[in-house]
Order: C-alpha cells, then structure tokens, then sequence
C-alpha cells in the first residue's frame, strides 16, 4: 500500500468560547496526528471551491477529481443499499423528520430529535411501504438512524427541486419551511414527476403522523417522526473516475455507494442499531466500531491495494448540535485508536497519510460551512514542530489548495 486517505467528517470548525476560543481540533489532546504532521506537511483546502458550502456528496466527489454535475445524493445512498437501481429509477436521500402540521409546514427537527429507533423507523418505512397508494412503483428503504432512501420505478425526471427550503436556497442558512417539490425547467415529464413525490409526501405525512408509534412517541414527550425531507434527486448512474485499486472502509450509505461507483473495492460493517434515546450512546457504538474495523481492513488487505479511502462519519454530528466538547472528545477517541495504529502502520511499511475532512461544520453555526479544512500529508520528512489544526494549516506548505487539486498535489493520483 503506497496511501491511506483519512476523511473525518465535519472536523473543520471555528473558534468556540466553550472551548476558550479555539475550535475542537485545536482544543484535542491529539498526539499522533500531530505526530504526523511534524514529519509532514500541512495546508488548507476548499472541498469544492472558496466560498461554496459543500455537502458530503459535493466535497467527495469533487475531491475525487469529478464535476459536480458528474453526481447526485440520492443515486450515491440508493446504490449504498441493496437496492436494485435501472435506468430511469428516480432516487432520493430521505430524512425522517418532524413538522407543526400539514397546513403550517414548519420544521421542528430535521432528525425527529435524532431519537428514533432502529425498530421504530423499519415499522414507519413499512407502513409506507404498504398503505402509500400511488400510480407508480415505488421502494422506501430505512438505513441508519433517521436516514432513508425513497426509490421510484420507472422513467422520472429527476429535474426537481426538494421539500427543505434550506437545501433549495442555499445551505449557509437555515430555513425551517418545508416547500412542494418543483420542476425546474418546463418538461412535462419534470412536472408530473413533481406532482408524483408531493402527492407520496401527503400520503406519507398522513400515515406517519397518526401511526401509533408516533402516538406513543408524543405520550413519552418526544418528536414525532411524521414527515419526510428528501433531496439530491437522481435517475442516471453517476459518472465519476474509476479507482479500482484503491479499498475504502466505509459504513454509510453514501460513501458505500460513492466507492462502489468509483469502482473501488468496499468494506462494510452493519452500523449499530439505535435502541433507546441515547442517540450519542450509539454514535459513539458506532465510531468505536468504525477505527476498530477500519484497523482491522487495513491490516488485512494492505498489500492488495495501492491506495485506502477511509471516512469517518461521527465527528460532523456534534457539529450540526452544537456540542464543541464532544467533538473535542471524538476527534481524542480517533487520534488515540485509528491515528496511533496508522503511525505506527505507515513509516515502517513507507505509506503516506492524509488526514482532512470533507467539509467544515462550525457547532456554533449548527450546520456545514464555506470555512477551508485543514489537511495533514504524512510523508515521512524533515521534521518540524507543528500541531495538526485549522490555524496552523493555514501556515503550512501545501498552501490552499481546492478539493479536486488534492490527490495529485499528495501524490496518490498522477
């Protein structure tokens, strides 16, 4: 193996009075990637382009030397499942939700208080499954915690904008308004696609809202998970490069369905189910499980590959819940598990490290940002005295650099 890239999701962040004015990665005792980065180089990239606040389907597309154009949401997590896609499929990335009512249409939580159950979003996806009639074919899919995918069969435009005013008129700013979806050019096909997700998404809201594990769920004073928030509308096979000689270890449905279309070879574990109300008890089940198995695929398949993709999801949800001091404490757990294998993984077996994120989510902003990320390249140089943060990527040699520039100005692509 010549390379492994880290991607730790959501790490960039801004200066925290929580945290004495310094931003998680600054405040985290993180040895080992500073170790890294004193044998390294460090600098500062824009996922995308500076000034564009990019989704994690954005940034990993773009940072794996693709147009934007070349991809969607929904088609990258639909084909991270099991699910069937042919051509003319129209998927889309689903969240359960929680609005006021039909009538008003505002948004209380976009993750239904991050709250819901494995056990309880299956019941909710198969009563949709079920009692959703429509003229059409159709497949809604829970994956993890509140995301789901909703897949319509047949040949659909995918030319629509979504429910979430956030995601239509920019992400820099949060809107809580959900809208009908909308064609977006004058194509007759565009329009009654349209008409066809609203008219599933009255009939969804109708089931959910009255479905007794909602009920039992407003008896117990939590959130009702009776609406859903799609987006990435998507009906073709994304064209992105091909990196057949890389391995990921990857465990959510988007980035499972980016590396299997990037044709690198995935490795997978079931995600933990959420069974109680302790949403971050299962995040941090899910992120020991993740550095503990990421460890274990390189270890195993090492000397098959060139190069490893691996992404790290949890460290962007205390982002968007403005808990700077948890992912003060994600960003520890990380260094002192995965990173501390990969330093002592990479100088003996002469493989360079990359270590940045696919975007910044500032806790204090609750949501991603245009902020640059830092990235750390290990490669076993002179040594400095550098500590892996975003002020000091600011300084360092590799300079601003934009997300598509990244794997050739590493050396992992010519």
């Amino acid at each position: 193996m010549k390379g492994v890239l880290v991607i730790l999701d959501g790490m960039g962040d801004l200066p925290n009075k929580q945290l004495g004015d310094k931003t998680p990665l600054e405040a985290a005792n993180t040895p080992n990637l500073d170790f890294l980065a004193t044998r390294g180089e460090m600098g500062y990239m824009d996922p995308v382009r500076p000034g564009f606040v990019p989704e994690s389907d954005e940034a990993i597309v773009s940072i794996f030397g693709n147009e934007l154009i070349s991809s969607t949401r929904g088609q990258l997590e639909a084909r991270g499942t099991d699910l069937k896609l042919t051509r003319g499929d129209l998927a889309l990335r689903v969240n359960f939700a929680t609005i006021d009512s039909w009538k008003k249409g505002n948004i209380d939580d976009r993750r239904s208080g991050r709250t819901l159950t494995t056990e309880e979003a299956d019941i909710l996806a198969q009563a949709i499954n079920n009692r959703v009639k429509l003229p059409v074919k159709f497949v809604f899919e829970p994956t993890i915690q509140h995301r789901a995918v909703l897949v319509f069969r047949g040949g659909f435009s995918d030319n629509i904008s979504g429910n979430d005013l956030t995601y239509v008129e920019g992400k820099n700013k949060v809107h809580n308004k959900v809208i009908p979806c909308k064609p977006q050019d004058d194509e007759e096909n565009s329009q009654y696609t349209a008409n066809v997700v609203n008219e599933f998404l009255e009939k969804a809201y109708e089931i959910l809202d009255k479905h007794p594990i909602n009920e039992e769920r407003r008896r117990k004073g939590l959130l009702p998970a009776n609406y859903l928030l799609l987006r990435g509308a998507g009906i073709e096979v994304p064209k992105l490069k091909l990196y057949k000689k890389w391995m990921s270890a990857n465990y959510m449905p988007l980035e499972i369905g980016f590396a299997r279309t990037c044709g690198m070879k995935n490795f997978a574990f079931d995600y933990p189910k959420l069974k109680g109300l302790d949403s971050y008890k299962n995040l941090w089940d899910g992120l020991k499980k993740a550095c503990k198995f990421s460890i274990k695929a390189i270890k195993k398949n090492h000397k098959n590959f060139d190069y490893a993709y691996i992404h790290i999801k949890e460290t962007d949800l205390p982002g968007h819940d403005n808990k700077p001091a948890e992912k003060k404490l994600m960003l520890e757990y990380i260094d002192k598990t995965f990173i501390k294998f990969l330093r002592k993984f990479a100088p003996p077996n002469k493989v360079k490290v990359v270590v940045t994120a696919d975007h910044s989510t500032p806790c204090k902003l609750k949501a991603h940002s245009a902020d640059p990320v830092p990235v750390l390249l290990y490669n076993d140089s002179v040594i400095k005295e550098k500590q892996f943060s975003e002020k000091e990527a600011r300084k360092g040699t590799l300079g601003r650099i934009e997300g598509k520039e990244l794997l050739r100005k590493v050396g992992f692509v010519r």
